[in-house]
């Protein structure tokens, strides 16, 4: 029988998190979507993950992720909060350890980026997962 997925972007960061912890350094995932792709673009831009490519076969596709040593959390958002660029700080202090450390990165009007990149750009969004 066949798992049924209801969260494929949670399903790809449990698994970054559980080789991470493991020391686990290559892993392939699935599915291939292009809002994973964008999340594991903005990982790699913040060197929590060293390199990403996608590897077609006849099931759409997968992820094959060199993880770097340097996560120690990662999660997905849920439910999926809007948020306000005004609001960028109090969801930075609710989600990471510290400030400054790790990021938190959400989809905008212009494109998947961190809330640093964001607040730079003046934009506000939606959460989808935090790093650190």
């Amino acid at each position: 029988m066949r798992k049924v997925k209801h969260d494929p972007l949670n399903d790809v960061i449990n698994n970054i998190k559980n080789a991470s912890r493991i020391g686990i350094r290559h892993i392939e995932v699935r599915p291939a979507a292009r809002l994973i792709g964008r999340v594991l673009k903005v990982m790699q831009d913040y060197n929590y993950i060293k390199s990403f490519e996608v590897i077609e076969d006849n099931r759409g596709g997968k992820f094959s992720i060199e993880i770097n040593d340097t996560i120690n959390n990662c999660g997905v958002i849920k439910p999926r909060l809007s948020v306000r660029k005004t609001e960028l700080n109090s969801f930075e202090s609710r989600f990471l350890p510290a400030q400054d450390f790790g990021i938190l990165i959400l989809t905008t009007t212009n494109g998947v980026m961190s809330h640093r990149e964001a607040r730079q750009s003046g934009v506000g969004g939606k959460l989808l997962a935090y790093v650190y």
